[in-house]
């Protein structure tokens, strides 16, 4: 947000000295009770709290000065490591990351991948497309609750406990389409995006399944999942489909 600071204008003769007084007021306590400078407002009391009980405790406003001090700089240290800047709604999911984490592995092996990418015109994520010497893959990653079991019916039907997963399979094929059509064109050839779902929290009774065309197994089985195929790209091949998958399909949480 833009400041921008205005001139007063002049106060005519017959007002009263405390024309401006209300609003200075209203601003003040309107900035006290913003929701952003809570933490400020949880960390002055902690001071004071810890202040009052160490002068009294220990019988010196001086040490109680002291501890209130330190009370500010542990409070101040912890939300540095706890709590991003970055809002929730922009931050990978504990799935993405550890999807990210074995990706990065692959590296050496000759794979580039591009995480949380956009497919235009619609609020849909590739939260991983990883291009190598194998091919070219999108992977969702999902932390489903350990609590409830995997199951599939009839090889076309994905089950969380009672709940059908249809539209989460529908939805990583779609994305998966969307990707493939748009790197064809950008490079003047076919190549075909490969969809999958990784999951991470209960345990999964099968390695790899195809579900609805979509590629369906444990979150620990990324890596394997992609090397074990046949190589079918060139180094030149990576790199085209890498640079256009760039351009075309773009990040997620730009600025």
């Amino acid at each position: 947000m833009s400041d921008h600071t205005s001139e007063r204008p002049p106060t005519p003769p017959d007002a009263p000295a405390s024309t401006y007084a209300p609003v200075e007021r209203a601003s003040v306590q309107s900035l006290l009770q913003d929701p952003k400078y809570r933490h400020l407002r949880l960390r002055a009391l902690i001071a004071v709290i810890a202040g009052v009980v160490a002068g009294i405790l220990l019988a010196s406003w001086r040490l109680g000065l002291t501890f209130a001090i330190i009370a500010v700089i542990a409070d101040t240290v912890y939300r540095a490591r706890t709590v991003s800047s970055i809002p929730a709604w922009r931050r990978a999911s504990a799935a993405e990351r550890r999807t990210e984490a074995q990706l990065k592995k692959l590296e050496r092996g000759g794979y580039k991948t591009l995480h949380a990418r956009a497919i235009p015109g619609s609020d849909a994520q590739i939260d991983h497309l990883v291009v190598g010497p194998t091919g070219v893959y999108a992977v969702d990653s999902e932390k489903w609750d350990k609590r409830l079991p995997v199951r599939v019916q009839s090889h076309r039907k994905l089950f969380h406990g009672p709940f059908n997963q249809k539209p989460r399979l529908d939805e990583a094929r779609w994305e998966a389409a969307q990707a493939t059509d748009l790197i064809s064109k950008a490079l003047g050839r076919e190549i075909t995006v490969v969809p999958s779902l990784a999951i991470y929290g209960p345990p999964i009774p099968w390695r790899i399944l195809n579900i609805r065309e979509v590629d369906v197994f444990s979150g620990s089985l990324v890596r394997r999942w992609i090397t074990k195929r046949e190589r079918s790209l060139t180094t030149a091949e990576i790199e085209a489909i890498y640079r256009a998958a760039e351009r075309v399909l773009p990040p997620r949480y730009s600025e």
